[in-house]
């Protein structure tokens, strides 16, 4: 593909997958985290792959991770917001306020100040793609769940914003929402609903799995797929999208 990419939080999860993915199609990959032992380990697992440490909550750690990323790969076609935390599972009323300011820290301000700082350098591309990772909770609300879906919504509103600012330089901006997500994060949600709400983890999955038309959760191989797509040329007349990718979830859990 001859892409450079920038993935946010890559070192393990979606991000991992994504970063998998754009290495397998040829692209030059970069890839940012908190985990230093994940980095360590996708270094080691794909070649050529560049790495750096980075908290997206921080600006300063943001405001070194771009010029890093746009040095090593030699320009920016592709950035991957994919950095985000789940938050805490409780109602309005019992959120701490600052859990709420760490959820908005990371998946609004986070992603605002990585796509500023790079927009400059998408500009530069003869492709540059804008890839945000929202969540079905940036398109229903869930309950005990206000602050991830409150910045997930946000999510949506800013890619739709860089769409319409960035058209008239090639640039494009999608975001992909997806549903529940099999893995260690999905578990930890099931986990906490379970706790607030008074009941055990396997019912908390049943009534999950009961508003899709397909019983399991997503694979992540798949939303790095999309992704892959979205960036290519196949996807050059996509942008300003929000792409569920849900199992056809048809309300929220």
């Amino acid at each position: 593909m001859n892409q450079r990419v920038l993935v946010t939080a890559g070192a393990s999860g979606i991000g991992r997958e994504i970063a998998r993915a754009f290495a397998a199609n040829g692209a030059k990959v970069f890839v940012s985290d908190i985990n230093p032992a994940g980095l360590d380990a996708l270094s080691k697992e794909i070649i050529d792959v560049m790495t750096k440490i980075c908290d997206n909550s921080k600006r300063s750690d943001v405001e070194a991770l771009i010029p890093a990323a746009v040095q090593a790969l030699g320009g920016l076609d592709v950035l991957v917001n994919n950095a985000g935390i789940s938050g805490p599972t409780a109602p309005v009323e019992k959120v701490d306020p600052d859990k709420w300011e760490a959820v908005m820290n990371v998946n609004l301000n986070g992603t605002f100040n990585v796509t500023w700082l790079a927009i400059p350098y998408l500009k530069k591309s003869s492709a540059g793609s804008i890839i945000v990772i929202s969540s079905l909770g940036g398109r229903y609300g869930y309950p005990n769940r206000s602050p991830y879906c409150t910045s997930k919504w946000g999510l949506i509103g800013f890619t739709k914003t860089l769409a319409l600012e960035l058209g008239e330089f090639n640039v494009r901006a999608n975001a992909i929402a997806p549903g529940a997500v099999g893995g260690e994060r999905i578990e930890r949600v099931l986990e906490g609903r379970a706790k607030t709400e008074g009941k055990t983890v396997a019912q908390e999955k049943e009534a999950a799995l009961s508003i899709q038309a397909l019983k399991r959760f997503v694979d992540p191989k798949d939303i790095a797929a999309l992704c892959v797509f979205l960036a290519s040329d196949a996807g050059k007349s996509i942008s300003g999208q929000v792409l569920p990718i849900d199992n056809d979830s048809v309300k929220a859990a």
